[in-house]
Formats: structure tokens, C-alpha cells, sequence
């Protein structure tokens, strides 16, 4: 029986794919190891006849422990940004837990064009573990996984009150795609079992501009947003002025050089190769979250 370890089970997009690979792959429990670095937040899953475990990227006992009992692991990426190298250290750290216990396939949740280059500042990250999965000798699959449309509520609710959205990625274009999406075609990948190596990149159906998802906005919620263009520069120092903490700003940048360069413009049709279903586009997010945009549910 091909066990699969799904780290960060406890997580958005990890409890996602637990989800779907027992509610739409119609996986045995059995089949399943769900790991957080605190277990007690999988007593749901435990219930369901979910294997739990500990998975703490930090500790290396941990690592091969759950690692010691799956044939496929899934790395999802942690969170770990406050420190530079960081997260790429506990990566690499999965990926030898991983090849030291003899497992047979590897996945790992990425980002688009990870090369260097990509002005995204974890994306050396992405790209460090990809390359790490590769020198592995395991076989393995990369899901370099567009921005979420669910990124859009960290911002868009303050830019559709306010009435004005300012950006320095210019016409560069964004292929949002839900979370729930992502996790679905993860979860059919898995389902399949091991395969040969492969890369999908999970993009929505159409990718938007900034001010293209402005008058999205606008239409679902009847609140005009304008656009207001500026340079990084200008951009850093519009959030500073705002509040925004001064150690995120260059994050917050990156992400606008990247859209503003490309590289989260590519539409692919790898979710529905993956699925064999359509996806849900952002004007039907959008229309969902309207509520929530216009300040209406508070």
C-alpha cells in the first residue's frame, strides 16, 4: 500500500488536499499520514482514520520518523520567512529525512519560474529546493503554483473602501487561481501514485492586470476602484507612509516587480490535465467575496 505523507496537514492548502484526496479521490484513510508540527490540530483527521504525525522541518527525529513510514511524501513549503535561508535549510532537511528512509516519490508545492532572476524575494527558496529535489535520485513532482486568488483579500477589501489601488506592476499580468483548486489537482496527482518526474504549473484560466481586476472588483461590489501607477520606489514609500511594517515592504515590492515582469502572467492547462474539471474563475471569487470587498460584513 503507497502511504503518503502530506506535511503541513494542519495547514490551508496541506488540509485542503487531505480533503480532497479522501473526499474527492476517495483514498482509504489508511492510505494516509497527515503530519503538523502540533498534532493535536489533526484530531479531526485522526477521528477519520487518518495516521497523524509529528513534522517539525526543525527536527530531524521528526522528519525521518514520519518520513520512515510513507512510500510518497508531499513537501508542502513552510512559512518560515523571518529569517533569510531559513526555509530553505528546513527543505533541504525534508528532502534527506525523505531519501534517508527510502522514499520512493517526492512532490513539492513551488512557485512560477523559479529561475534565477525572478525578483520575488523567496524565490531563490523555491528554486534551491527544486534543484535539491532533483540531485535526490528520487523521483518527484513540482507544483509551481500561481498566487492564490485568496492572496486578493489581504489588500483588495482596504482598496475597494478606499476607492484607489496603487501599484507599480504596470500591465503585468496575474492567472489568480483559487486554493481549493490547487489542492484538487495536487490530490489527483497523488491519487495516481508515483509517476515519472514532472513539473505542473497550476495557473488560473486567464490571467488579469491589476487594473483589469480593479473593474472586476468594481462591477461585483458597485464600488469604482481607480488605478494609480508608480515606481517601486514610490510604492515603498506609499506603504511606508501607510503603516505597513518596513521589514515586509521589499516582500510586498518583489511581488509587484514580478507581475510588473512577467512572471506570473503564463496560463497553463495543467489543472485540467490533472483534474479532467474545470476550475473557478475570479470573476466567480470575486462575486463570492463581494461582501467582504465592500466592508459589508462588518
Amino acid at each position: 500500500m503507497n502511504k503518503i505523507l502530506i506535511t503541513g496537514a494542519s495547514g490551508q492548502l496541506g488540509g485542503l488536499v487531505v480533503k480532497h484526496l479522501l473526499e474527492t479521490e476517495k483514498l482509504a484513510p489508511a492510505r494516509l499520514i497527515a503530519g503538523s508540527r502540533d498534532p493535536s490540530k489533526l484530531d479531526a483527521l485522526a477521528a477519520r482514520g487518518v495516521e497523524t504525525a509529528k513534522v517539525d522541518f526543525d527536527d530531524a527525529h521528526s522528519l525521518s520518523d514520519a518520513s520512515g513510514r510513507a512510500e510518497t511524501v508531499l513537501i508542502i513549503s513552510t512559512d518560515a520567512l523571518d529569517e533569510p535561508g531559513k526555509r530553505l535549510r528546513q527543505h533541504k532537511a525534508a528532502v534527506e529525512a525523505a531519501a534517508n528512509a527510502g522514499v520512493k516519490h517526492l512532490a513539492y508545492t513551488s512557485m512560477p519560474k523559479t529561475e534565477p532572476g525572478n525578483p520575488v524575494l523567496f524565490a531563490p527558496d523555491h528554486y534551491g529546493t527544486e534543484q535539491t529535489l532533483k540531485a535526490s535520485g528520487i523521483t518527484y513532482t513540482i507544483f509551481r503554483n500561481s498566487w492564490y486568488q485568496e492572496n486578493l483579500l489581504m489588500s483588495l477589501p482596504q482598496t475597494v473602501r478606499s476607492g484607489t489601488w496603487y501599484t507599480s506592476a504596470g500591465d503585468g499580468k496575474t492567472a489568480h487561481i483559487a486554493r481549493d483548486d490547487v489542492a484538487r489537482a495536487i490530490a489527483a496527482s497523488l491519487a495516481k501514485g508515483p509517476a515519472a518526474n514532472a513539473t505542473y504549473t497550476l495557473t488560473g484560466a486567464k490571467a488579469y492586470t491589476n487594473a483589469e481586476i480593479a473593474a472586476l472588483a468594481a462591477e461585483a461590489t458597485g464600488k469604482p476602484v481607480k488605478v494609480v501607477d508608480l515606481n517601486d520606489e514610490a510604492l515603498a514609500e506609499g506603504m511606508k507612509a501607510a503603516g505597513v511594517s518596513e521589514a515586509f515592504i521589499p516582500l510586498l515590492v518583489s511581488f509587484e516587480a514580478n507581475a510588473r515582469a512577467g512572471g506570473l502572467a503564463e496560463v497553463t492547462g495543467d489543472f485540467e490535465k490533472l483534474t479532467g474539471s474545470t476550475q473557478k474563475p475570479l470573476t466567480a471569487f470575486l462575486e463570492e467575496s463581494k461582501a467582504l470587498l465592500s466592508g459589508a460584513t462588518e
